[in-house]
């Protein structure tokens, strides 16, 4: 066990995605590794569920800070009377 235990779970799921960061074009992969870093905010989440299948929970992350992004944008849009 690390010095993080509560993080084991979500490091090694992330290290598992690694293969198919190298895969992406260069900037595709940053993009790619910094969303991924960004779970690290829904770590505690993403361990309480602690079944042997994260990448669930890993993605629930990715979408739910997506859906938090796609939120901030339009608030943004409706701010500066913008019609979508």
């Amino acid at each position: 066990m690390g010095l993080f235990p509560e993080e084991d779970i979500l490091a090694r799921e992330i290290e598992s995605w690694c293969g198919f960061a190298e895969s992406l074009r260069a900037e595709d992969r940053e993009l790619f590794r910094k969303m991924l870093s960004d779970c690290y905010r829904y770590s505690e989440a993403i361990n309480a569920k602690g079944e042997p299948f994260p990448a669930e929970s890993l993605l629930m992350a990715v979408i739910f800070s997506q859906h938090k992004m796609i939120g901030w944008l339009f608030s943004r849009l409706e701010e500066e009377g913008a019609k979508y």
